[in-house]
């Protein structure tokens, strides 16, 4: 059987999670410029979430993912409220940004842990979600189209409402110079609340897509933050549509990169990717774009 078709789906599906994770993250450091490091680990507690409502309460798939949406949103937007926010009101630096966002990622790791234990859990299947398709000669299952269809919509979205929105000219005013965009009246703190919920939300879904996929643990979300920061970086950082791109180039590159040799090459792929870019093409792809 030829393995090609089957590779090519299954460098899409790891593209999409990818870019999913990458498009949350981009859209939070367009705004304020730090590699937040709590993205993964809200990511995961978005996929946990669903697995409270759904497995341990019994609840219907729709309105738990939806309150796993909310709730990612809202730990993005309290972690901005509380923890960022004072720090920068400080003027810390952005390595006392990322250390504080590594603190976040280390507590809520161990806060998941603490409630749902270490171990493997699964999501199970969404209602009617369980079929397969063969594209080409490619298996994908319903839950990873899904996973397609879900970037296409959430990347033109969120470029709709960078581009055509008053919150979206904001965030480009705050990505230009946040003192300027508070000097013309723009409510800074407001505005970047806002992006910090959406942002973690996008995060949340990608954790939950990922969780109907192919399951969850509490310390995952080192590993989506990490592919997802490679993809905006190879893709351009702060670039909505770099980071997409990035994202579905790792995913080939990964996958037809292990065609011949162990799959435990795959990390190993995608820091050598991200290496070469930093080498030969820092600004990535399409380049650094402010939001």
């Amino acid at each position: 059987m030829d393995i090609v078709p089957q590779l090519i789906v299954n460098s899409l599906i790891a593209g999409s999670l990818y870019a999913l994770v990458a498009l949350g993250f981009n859209f939070i450091y367009g705004a304020t410029r730090f590699f937040n490091l709590a993205h993964g680990a809200i990511a995961v507690a978005g996929g946990y979430i669903v697995y409270f409502f759904t497995k341990m309460l019994g609840w219907s798939a729709i309105p738990s993912i939806i309150i796993g949406l909310l709730v990612a949103g809202l730990l993005g937007y309290l972690s901005e409220r509380f923890i960022y926010r004072p720090l920068r009101a400080r003027k810390s630096s952005h390595m006392v940004l990322l250390v504080a966002s590594l603190g976040v990622l280390t507590a809520l790791q161990a806060i998941i842990a603490m409630l749902f234990t270490s171990q493997f859990q699964t999501l199970g299947q969404m209602d009617s979600v369980n079929r397969t398709f063969n594209i080409f000669g490619g298996v994908i299952t319903q839950i990873q189209l899904i996973m397609f269809i879900s970037v296409v919509v959430v990347m033109v979205g969120l470029a709709v409402i960078l581009k055509f929105t008053f919150f979206g000219k904001s965030v480009r005013a705050i990505s230009d110079d946040e003192e300027v965009a508070r000097m013309v009246g723009i409510n800074t703190n407001q505005v970047i609340g806002i992006v910090f919920f959406i942002g973690s939300a996008l995060a949340g879904l990608s954790g939950i897509l990922s969780g109907y996929d192919t399951g969850l643990e509490p310390t995952m979300g080192m590993s989506l933050l990490l592919k997802g920061v490679i993809a905006s970086i190879i893709g351009g950082i702060g670039n909505v549509y770099g980071g997409v791109l990035g994202a579905f180039l790792l995913g080939f590159v990964e996958n037809f990169g292990i065609w011949k040799i162990s799959g435990e090459w795959k990390d190993a792929i995608a820091f050598g990717l991200l290496i070469i870019f930093l080498l030969l093409r820092p600004n990535g792809i399409l380049g650094q774009k402010r939001s």
